[in-house]
């Protein structure tokens, strides 16, 4: 019987069983795309998920992050992270990355999926293998979570990323938020010759058509993509309970509010640590108390700045009240980082 069998070979999958082999388990990822696996990522990474991907042992090349900036065209406010620089990386190049720590440490990466779940007293069945542990990080529509009827109906309205890259020197070592009336768009350096720009909205549609939106980026950023477009959504993914028996959820397969405030990946490393330390300690239970406590200041600031958005009149004074007041402003990006 081995220790732990992660569904998904996503970065969360992965940090996942980078922490449980350096912690002496046995882990096997089982994983249906040959990697590097890409998806609609904004690929900016906090400076505790820089922090964290270091305490993994994993090196990614990519651009140091000074801080978020704000825009809507008429007001720009910014603030610097405090303690350390974010990371901006193409999630191929952090896929490649954690894929090759990982085989440092001896994981198994297989090809498959857990398509049906059978849990024991002592072990659950999965995949043809009998762990002790099975973590889901099957992403944002997480099959096993479905399996284990552990999903909630999702409230308000729905919303959706689009991504793609464009072959242009990063202007800036900020990752700009461009506001408009439906949407926000992301603009991540990550690399000396390629940014990435992510479309976050409520409307369904091409991704020129929701660029369009943001007339100054796309001017400045021209015509020419590098990479084809991704996307992903409904976003908001609500969940039951993290844990159910012997089987955790880690990274987005454990709910998911919206990517507003960008810190999808960072907060996946951390809670890929929160999880093994409880399986460590012989005590599961406690990853549900663990990743809420992880996870509460996203929520909160992500869950306010969405409903912000929802109407009109407070969805236009997000930028300006930034702008007015740095100090709030800058708090808040620190209370994200």
């Amino acid at each position: 019987m081995i220790d732990v069998l992660v569904a998904g070979g996503g970065p969360a999958g992965l940090a996942t069983a980078i922490h449980a082999a350096a912690a002496g388990m046995e882990a096997v990822v089982v994983e249906p795309r040959p990697g590097p696996v890409d998806k609609a990522c904004g690929e900016g990474l906090m400076p505790t998920g820089a922090a964290a991907l270091r305490e993994l042992g994993v090196e990614a090349e990519g651009r140091p992050l000074r801080g978020i900036r704000y825009l809507d065209g008429r007001h720009e406010a910014q603030a610097d992270f405090r303690g350390g620089h974010g990371l901006g990386v193409r999630r191929t190049v952090l896929h490649a990355a954690l894929s090759r720590r990982a085989a440092e440490l001896g994981v198994r990466v297989v090809p498959g999926r857990v398509s049906e779940v059978r849990q024991r007293t002592d072990g659950v069945e999965a995949a043809g293998f009998t762990a002790r542990w099975l973590v889901a990080a099957d992403g944002l529509h997480s099959p096993v979570r479905a399996l284990l009827g552990l999903e909630l109906p999702g409230r308000g309205p729905r919303r959706y990323g689009l991504r793609q890259h464009y072959p242009i020197a990063p202007w800036t070592d900020f990752v700009e938020v461009h506001w408009a009336a439906d949407g926000e768009a992301y603009v991540t350096p990550v690399g000396e010759n390629l940014v990435g720009v992510a479309v976050l909205t409520s409307r369904r549609g091409a991704f020129p058509e929701r660029l369009a939106a943001f007339p100054s980026l796309a001017e400045r950023l021209g015509g020419s993509a590098a990479t084809r477009v991704r996307g992903a959504g409904p976003l908001r993914q609500r969940v039951r309970s993290r844990v159910a028996g012997r089987v955790l959820l880690v990274g987005d397969a454990a709910g998911y509010v919206d990517a507003l405030t960008g810190e999808g990946i960072s907060l996946a490393l951390q809670s890929a640590r929160a999880l093994v330390g409880c399986l460590r300690t012989g005590t599961p239970q406690a990853y549900e108390s663990a990743w809420a406590r992880l996870s509460r200041r996203h929520r909160l600031l992500t869950g306010a700045l969405l409903s912000a958005r929802r109407h009109p009149a407070t969805a236009r004074l997000i930028v300006p009240a930034a702008y007015r007041v740095p100090a709030l402003f800058g708090a808040a990006v620190r209370a994200l980082q």
